[in-house]
């Protein structure tokens, strides 16, 4: 087996992984750099998912990479444009050439006598075993569980004759012209089906065990669309993304200090969209207050119009059971369903499920802190991704790739080939990684890692403080301890662009 040598291992080729290759191509010219991709083409989520009307539930101007104007007029843009805009900035950088497809990465060896990772891989096309060392290894392989979504258990669920599915895995081919469909689900996934469905079903009903804060915002930005005529892309860009920014930390910063204001103006949004007399406190007053899970954003309101045309019902209960027809509710009503949608949550895994050892020592993530929200205490030359649970994902992700290249040239410049952040402070309390209601997220706390009660162990919420921190805060901040270079260590040969699948 021949293993080929890299200075940093990349392991996703999606929204985070082409731009954390983007940045360090820029920022560290002289790194040589891979990215290992399990599935065949660019695109993680905005690929795997192809369910009717998938969208971003951000805006594409705090979604959209900041050294890359998103220049089309909508705001919430479909999946199709999303993946296009990504594999774009892929060709144009010439990254697409520096992806090994079919790569899924199974395990990472860190050796602190080498100074370097072994990383085994298995060709999901052919089987084939396939390693490489690398002196840094950055995850950016989300955390989603790809293999599969999250579907409970319902009692009788083998007793239905339809047609049930995940959006996950939705198949290429369904046709539910005319057909009437059920979606399990409340969340941005089931907001995003249902109206899309819509149009085409006999009926669309989404059944929610309890309600989410739903609110519409406009399809373009009127703000953006001025902007970009009067002013060069990158110019307009900046300033609507900023702009954004600080209009979602506000409605945020408002929901932790006066959630009860807040209720109110989400509702008079709500009820002006709703049939007059809608029972509103039934189906869409939650339990909890605003962003202690994530608001659902529904473009120019498209959820609305479709209730108020008929064609959607929501309804507010628990399933009793599967029948061959339908669903069985608690309360007794029943629904009838040629095609049921669990849109139920996905299943979380971190490290794209790959075991980690230091110096042969399995790596239990439940074990470690999280160091500025990106690194594994205790776990050398590495990093991890993980964006924003109340703004848009690629927001962290940039500022995780601009600190990983400040941290690597840090190395450099003074001689060193290892850090590892550690916690000396034995004040340090421990807590739950995602302070955030999801279910998917509950479900799969007990696995993840913990954050701490202090900086830099303390996970950051708030891009405006993670910009100074992150961007402008001290690389050698005392926690993360550096080791000198012992020797030089001869180059490993290049390794030659790999043939892009997609």
């Amino acid at each position: 087996m021949t293993i080929e040598h890299v200075d940093v291992l990349i392991v996703g080729a999606g929204l985070s992984g082409i731009g954390a290759a983007h940045e360090l191509q820029a920022k560290c010219p002289s790194k040589r750099l891979v990215l290992l991709e399990a599935r065949d083409c660019i695109g993680g989520t905005w690929d795997l998912f192809r369910y009717p009307g998938i969208r971003s539930d951000s805006d594409m101007y705090t979604l959209g990479y900041r050294f890359r104007p998103w220049k089309s007029d909508r705001s919430l843009a479909d999946g199709p444009a999303i993946l296009e805009y990504v594999r774009e900035t892929a060709r144009e950088a010439g990254i697409d050439a520096k992806i090994r497809f079919h790569h899924k990465v199974v395990r990472a060896s860190w050796s602190s006598d080498a100074r370097r990772w072994t990383v085994d891989a298995v060709r999901v096309d052919t089987g084939e075993a396939v390693q490489f060392t690398a002196s840094f290894v950055y995850n950016c392989s989300g955390y989603y569980r790809y293999e599969a979504g999250f579907t409970p258990d319902f009692p009788g669920m083998k007793r239905f004759t339809g047609t049930l599915l995940h959006p996950q895995h939705w198949p290429e081919q369904l046709d539910y012209r005319g057909k009437r469909v059920v979606v399990i689900g409340s969340g941005a996934t089931a907001v995003t089906l249902v109206p899309s469905m819509a149009d085409e079903a006999a009926h669309v009903t989404m059944l929610q065990r309890s309600p989410t804060y739903i609110i519409s915002v406009p399809g373009e930005d009127p703000i953006a669309k001025v902007l970009r005529r009067a002013l060069p892309d990158d110019v307009a860009y900046t300033i609507t993304r900023w702009k954004n920014v600080a209009l979602n930390a506000g409605l945020y910063e408002l929901s932790q200090r006066r959630p009860g204001l807040v209720r109110k103006l989400l509702r008079a949004a709500a009820e002006r969209q709703l049939p007059k007399g809608y029972d509103f406190d039934v189906h869409f007053k939650p339990r909890y207050d605003p962003w202690d899970q994530r608001l659902c954003a529904v473009p120019d309101g498209d959820l609305f119009k479709a209730i108020r045309g008929g064609k959607v019902s929501i309804v507010t209960d628990t399933i009793e059971t599967f029948t061959e027809t339908g669903l069985k509710l608690t309360s007794g009503q029943t629904l009838e369903a040629d095609i049921i949608v669990t849109a139920t949550g996905f299943t979380l895994q971190m490290m794209g499920g790959a075991e980690l050892f230091v110096d042969g020592e399995r790596v239990e993530l439940a074990e470690r802190l999280t160091y500025k929200g990106m690194m594994l205490s205790d776990v050398p030359n590495s990093a991890f991704t993980i964006g924003y649970t109340n703004s848009s994902w690629t927001l962290k992700a940039d500022l995780v790739a601009e600190y990983v290249c400040r941290l690597l040239n840090h190395m450099d410049e003074h001689g060193q080939d290892m850090c590892v952040a550690r916690n000396r402070d034995r004040s340090m309390k421990r807590a739950p990684l995602l302070d955030f209601g999801a279910g998917y997220v509950k479900r799969s706390l007990e696995g993840l890692p913990k954050q701490g009660s202090k900086w830099p162990w303390k996970l950051g919420m708030n891009y405006l403080v993670d910009v100074l921190r992150l961007r402008r805060g001290e690389v050698d901040d005392g926690v993360m301890e550096f080791t000198p270079a012992r020797r030089v260590r001869e180059r490993a040969p290049a390794i030659e662009p790999a043939t892009v699948g997609a």
